[in-house]
């Protein structure tokens, strides 16, 4: 919407241009000061959409090399491989040894682009991770735009000692999400009737004793800061 208005404001002031341009001279102080005005008012709206554009290209290739570097590392660990025979272990309630339960929850999510629609969002869930590095869980949030959703994810893995560094690591998850209904079911891909596939790649930091911080990238949306508590 901001984006339209400066938009108009461009429009409007070449139109205003053009008429000034055809005015003979000399023209009058209000109609200089006018001018002058709508000059100014171009410049700014059009400096403003470059920034902008200039931001948008940034987080788009940020979000991209982040998503691709995840998805890589996630293929390329034996733990991804062993998700891919037994795909079906996510479904699973039964406990086996190694495995670490988590509880999940995120205080805060940074849009990218902020509008006057988003609301505050929050998240809680529980999380499973095997001892091969199989990935299950489900979380009960609150969307963007104040809507009760729901993201369950039977299909995960994670890669622990990214960069020779036994503390970073990096995440995948896909499964179903619904929540975004009404008005708002064209804010993700593919919804229909407020279900929609969900994929969500991750960085995270082990800060030990099974407590750890993460990133989850939310497509071109946003970024979510997600802590994880341990269940015994």
């Amino acid at each position: 919407m901001r984006l339209a208005t400066q938009l108009g404001i461009m429009v409007k002031s070449y139109v205003f241009h053009g008429y000034i341009a055809r005015q003979p001279r000399p023209i009058s102080v209000v109609e200089g000061l006018d001018y002058k005005w709508y000059c100014a008012a171009r410049k700014l709206a059009f400096l403003t959409i470059i920034k902008r554009l200039f931001r948008t290209m940034m987080i788009d290739r940020l979000f991209r090399r982040l998503t691709r570097m995840v998805l890589l590392l996630t293929l390329l660990t034996p733990s991804f491989s062993m998700a891919a025979d037994s795909w079906t272990d996510g479904f699973s309630l039964s406990r086996e040894k190694g495995d670490r339960n988590a509880l999940i929850f995120s205080p805060y999510t940074l849009h990218f682009s902020p509008s006057s629609e988003h609301q505050h969002v929050w998240l809680v869930g529980i999380e499973r991770e095997r001892e091969n590095g199989l990935v299950a869980g489900a979380a009960f949030f609150t969307n963007s735009f104040g809507q009760p959703s729901l993201y369950y994810y039977p299909w995960g893995a994670v890669y622990r000692g990214l960069g020779g560094n036994p503390q970073l690591y990096a995440k995948l998850t896909a499964g179903l999400l619904y929540g975004y209904t009404g008005k708002y079911e064209n804010k993700v891909p593919f919804n229909h009737s407020g279900f929609s596939p969900g994929i969500v790649p991750a960085l995270g930091w082990d800060l030990g004793d099974g407590f750890e911080v993460q990133a989850n990238m939310l497509g071109f949306a946003g970024l979510m800061v997600q802590l994880s508590l341990p269940l015994k």
